[in-house]
């Protein structure tokens, strides 16, 4: 997974309670991160339809539902790709004692394991909210921080 998934999900938590939209330089400048790198980040976002972007004085980064209805696994597939995290590619058709493909009918065992992870880590990321990252950092670092942070983003 790459960086830009954890930089699109803070920047997701700390819009999910914003009023207004929150320009780009100011969500850069607010976690201390490239504002070329993190524009990258939002354009992502902004192409898989979680968040909006404004132009003008006023305009800025806004999410587009309610926090609630935009799961972890979202983001991570609008930044980096629905693909699964292995592919299989046949080793066991290969080398000396290659199976004939016509043997290979069903996946072996290691393309199972590995894709039963794949689809448990992805119903685990679905199953988690931006809301819920809210929460958590409401719980976890103090309930005035996120009213704090997005004080800050759109003074």
């Amino acid at each position: 997974m790459s960086g830009g998934v954890e930089w699109g999900l803070h920047c997701c938590v700390v819009l999910s309670g914003s009023g207004e939209p929150v320009p780009a330089a100011r969500l850069a400048e607010f976690h201390d991160v490239s504002a070329t790198y993190l524009a990258k980040q939002l354009q992502a976002l902004s192409r898989a339809g979680l968040v909006r972007s404004t132009q003008g004085q006023a305009g800025g980064y806004a999410l587009t539902r309610p926090a609630a209805e935009i799961s972890v696994l979202e983001v991570v597939e609008a930044i980096d790709g629905a693909d699964p995290a292995f592919r299989c590619t046949e080793v066991r058709q290969r080398g000396p004692l290659a199976a004939a493909p016509e043997a290979c009918t069903r996946p072996c065992g290691i393309a199972a394991v590995m894709g039963a992870a794949d689809r448990a880590w992805r119903e685990s990321l679905r199953a988690v909210t931006i809301a819920d990252l809210a929460a958590d950092v409401t719980r976890t670092v103090g309930v005035d921080t996120l009213p704090r942070a997005r004080a800050w983003l759109t003074r």
